[in-house]
């Protein structure tokens, strides 16, 4: 069993990790010693944990490369999880096209990689960079908006950052997401999410505004969910934890919107205290 764990954060987010209050107090609870501890900190002995968890180091798109140089030094001296070569697949959204290579449904999704002039669909739609997370540097935009959304895409190529294009799927503004999240492969919870991303005029804030409550998941969200945690662990290994946001398509099927592998947010309070449970059974075992 594990027995000294570090829930690994930023401090720049300390204080805005929903999952928190939850995580930490059941895994002392289950004879976890769990420390909070920032990724940037010099002191920090990485050796001295059993295990480390990146849960809320939410500013590493911004770190990139000293995030990477983090991980690696981490994964040296003590069990990372996830592992580096998962982590990296699932910080850049090019992830999409090999889950689409291998069958399972996407948001649809043209990357436009820096130098290449972007293509837009003919309704609403959404631009995103390929590394990004809490909806940084996204924002939706409407059919008569393309030359905004060039430059949009413009002054992120300038940073050398890779830009998705993906079209605003009806069925988001009515149902919004779902997040499904699986502990060691096997899928144990999930949640109703709705997020509403900035306008052009107010691109750069690191959270998009959220509304999240339980949710159910049928047999086909959990279906296309398991389908890419399936791909995920065809290259890597079975993931310790991860997350699938699907959504409704247009035929009205489900699709992946995103694979989160590397700090998911958990959900543990929508999940209720089967979804605590479960997280504590995975995170405490060797």
């Amino acid at each position: 069993m594990i027995t000294r764990l570090a829930w690994v954060t930023a401090k720049s987010v300390r204080g805005h990790d929903p999952d928190e209050p939850f995580g930490p107090p059941a895994l002392h609870a289950a004879g976890v010693d769990v420390f909070v501890v920032d990724w940037d900190d010099p002191s920090v002995d990485w050796a001295s944990f059993d295990r480390v968890l990146p849960r809320s180091t939410w500013d590493y798109p911004e770190r990139i490369d000293e995030f990477l140089a983090w991980v690696d030094h981490v994964d040296a001296v003590t069990d990372l999880r996830n592992p580096p070569d998962l982590m990296r697949w699932s910080m850049d959204k090019h992830y999409l096209l090999d889950l689409e290579r291998v069958g399972v449904p996407i948001t649809p999704t043209v990357v436009v990689e820096v130098g290449a002039e972007p293509r837009f669909p003919d309704g609403p739609f959404v631009v995103k960079p390929a590394i990004g997370a809490g909806s940084r540097d996204a924002a939706s935009y409407h059919a008569h908006e393309t030359e905004l959304a060039a430059a949009h895409i413009a002054r992120l190529h300038a940073r050398g950052a890779s830009m998705l294009v993906q079209p605003m799927l009806e069925s988001v503004a009515v149902d919004g997401e779902w997040p499904l999240l699986f502990f060691n492969g096997e899928f144990s919870h999930s949640a109703s999410k709705r997020v509403s991303l900035p306008a052009a005029t107010s691109i750069g804030g690191i959270y998009a505004k959220e509304t999240n409550t339980p949710h159910a998941a049928s047999a086909a969200q959990i279906e296309v969910g398991a389908a890419a945690i399936a791909e995920a662990t065809a290259r890597f290994g079975i993931p310790l934890y991860g997350r699938i946001d699907v959504v409704r398509d247009d035929s009205g099927g489900y699709c992946v919107l995103e694979v989160e592998l590397v700090e998911p947010s958990l959900f543990l309070l929508e999940g209720g205290p089967v979804a605590i449970d479960r997280m504590v059974a995975a995170f405490s075992a060797d």
